[in-house]
């Protein structure tokens, strides 16, 4: 058997932590950030795995609100380290943790990776802030939840690409997430969990923006929560009033501790 690529162990040595972080009160949806989450050594090998954006299969698809994002979720043989990723994001001894952390019972998987898989954006890429899409196209499962990891080493803000969290609610950025390697971003997906990376990606030309999304489902969710099935939705940022301002320590302070 293959050695496990997430890193396990540390994963529950910081599980109180991560609880904490996640029942925030003063959130208006629940999420975390946590560095360090696949073993130093699997990480390095992933990121080495990571086909250029030139090469196989990737989807292209160009939305209005969405520019220059590439995904692919077919691996095969050709990639079996990357298969190996999707396997353990989908796995049950994942998916346990997960339950323990967010208190979010019966999460499944999504071998389609329908919407997820390995992302990849270029210059000039953005995605406005959003909702997501609420059930699965096929098993018509609530989505629940979103896990995020970004592969980016060197990473500097000028290159923009930052994970946007926003509180719509009262037109505030919550959260200015940058996308540096080996870091995990865990979110519930609701009718309120607006997220996006809206400004234009200004990397110089051969440095790409890196992640792999999995989406996770359940069977049933609390009625309060229920909303009827609609895509994508997008709102307008710019402009808006309450920007983040670096204000909120705790989370920083949660991730430095975590990185020791």
């Amino acid at each position: 058997m293959s050695q496990e690529l997430i890193d396990f162990e540390k994963l529950q040595a910081h599980a109180n932590e991560l609880k904490q972080q996640w029942n925030d009160p003063q959130k208006p949806f629940h999420y975390l950030v946590y560095d360090g989450f696949f073993r130093p050594e699997a990480a390095e090998r992933i990121l080495e795995a990571y086909p250029d954006v030139t090469t196989g299969n990737w989807d292209g698809t160009t939305y209005i609100n969405q520019k220059n994002k590439f995904a692919l979720t077919k691996f095969g043989a050709e990639y079996p380290l990357l298969q190996q990723v999707f396997d353990e994001f989908n796995g049950e001894k994942f998916l346990h943790m997960v339950e323990d952390i967010t208190g979010i019972p019966e999460l499944l998987g999504d071998d389609e990776l329908f919407g997820g898989g390995l992302h990849q954006s270029v210059t000039g890429a953005f995605l406005d802030v959003h909702v997501d899409f609420n059930y699965h196209q096929t098993t018509k499962y609530h989505r629940r939840m979103n896990a995020i990891v970004y592969m980016n080493k060197d990473w500097k803000d000028e290159y923009n690409g930052h994970l946007e969290l926003w509180d719509m609610k009262n037109k505030k950025q919550l959260e200015n997430v940058a996308p540096v390697f080996n870091r995990c971003v865990i979110f519930e997906t609701n009718e309120v969990s607006f997220h996006g990376h809206p400004k234009p990606l200004a990397a110089p030309g051969g440095i790409t923006r890196k992640s792999l999304a999995v989406y996770y489902y359940t069977k049933t969710r609390p009625a309060n929560e229920i909303a009827g099935e609609h895509n994508t939705v997008y709102v307008n940022t710019e402009g808006t009033g309450g920007l983040f301002k670096n204000l909120k320590s705790g989370l920083k302070a949660a991730v430095e501790r975590i990185k020791k």
